[in-house]
């Protein structure tokens, strides 16, 4: 049976809040491989992390899952701020992190990244030699594409209100905060048709998400260009593309996995959040399971392998 325990560990003088999965137990001792995981844009673990981490904990592999800074369970003030730089910081203390864990294999360390996440990973896989397998999950791969797919009149709204909220910050005032998602023609950061539904569709067992944000990050968001990073990345990489995704735009996807030299893709019919849940999270998931068992477990012949291997 797969077991949970709630962790601690610090990132740039903060708490980060996660969750370590351990694999079922059948007997062996060897250390197990370990799978990073943190979320999107503004998300938190519980919306439906769990999901993922309990099918690869099942399989033996052991997940550590966080919150970044600033949100969910993880200390940080001001509240709901997206900070690129420290995410990134937060993505290298939670892999020293699961490093340091005496049940965890230190040589078979995997990273799983979704949405803003992905696009994190990406990054991370190319500059961490110690990442020996990564999954990009519908990935952020180059924010500039993404707001030319929002169009010029709503990313400018976004621009003004980052602007507004850089000016808060230097006066020390509260964030200037905006919604994460909402309806097409309102002023959020994800605003085309399928993003308030489906964002929401993920959350429902997620009381610490809020569907706010500081707008600053639009500004910094214009240098998050993970794509720039995908030719020196050197370890296997799912890249999992939904064929109708308007936040992270399929054909930006494709390119960085064309780019990543020992890139897979599993391509899914739907859009960005159809593969969270139901049949296209299935999907999803077997084979992301498959590919960490191939890439992580199965390289250990020491250990005994746990569930079914599914072909991509």
């Amino acid at each position: 049976m797969v077991r949970r325990d709630d962790v601690t560990f610090t990132s740039g003088g903060e708490t980060i809040a996660g969750w370590v999965y351990h694999p079922a137990a059948d007997g062996a001792s060897a250390p197990a491989p370990c799978i990073v995981m943190a979320h999107g844009f503004a998300g938190v673990k519980e919306a439906r992390l769990d999901a993922f981490a309990e099918r690869f904990a099942d399989a033996g592999m052991a997940c550590l899952v966080f919150d970044y800074r600033h949100f969910g369970a993880s200390a940080g003030e001001p509240r709901q701020i997206v900070d690129i730089a420290h995410q990134r910081e937060d993505w290298r203390s939670a892999l020293r992190y699961a490093r340091s864990l005496p049940t965890v294999n230190a040589r078979a360390i995997g990273a799983w990244g979704t949405s803003f996440g992905g696009g994190h990973v990406l990054e991370l896989a190319a500059r961490d030699a110690g990442v020996h397998a990564a999954v990009l999950h519908l990935p952020l791969v180059d924010a500039l594409a993404t707001g030319k797919h929002e169009g010029i009149v709503a990313t400018s709204k976004l621009v003004w209100c980052g602007l507004r909220d850089l000016g808060r910050a230097a006066l020390r005032r509260k964030p200037y905060l905006i919604p994460v998602v909402g309806p097409p023609g309102t002023v959020a950061f994800m605003s085309t048709p399928d993003a308030q539904p489906g964002y929401l569709s993920i959350v429902t067992n997620a009381p610490a998400w809020k569907n706010e944000v500081a707008a600053r990050v639009v500004v910094a968001m214009a240098l998050f260009r993970p794509i720039a990073s995908a030719r020196r990345v050197r370890c296997p990489v799912l890249f999992v593309v939904g064929a109708t995704d308007t936040i992270t735009p399929t054909s930006v996807t494709l390119k960085a996995a064309r780019l990543t030299p020992r890139a897979e893709v599993l391509s899914l019919p739907g859009g960005h959040f159809d593969a969270y849940l139901g049949e296209q999270f299935e999907r999803a998931v077997s084979a992301e399971t498959a590919f960490f068992v191939k890439q992580l477990l199965a390289q250990q012949p020491s250990l005994v392998l746990r569930g079914t291997l599914t072909a991509l």
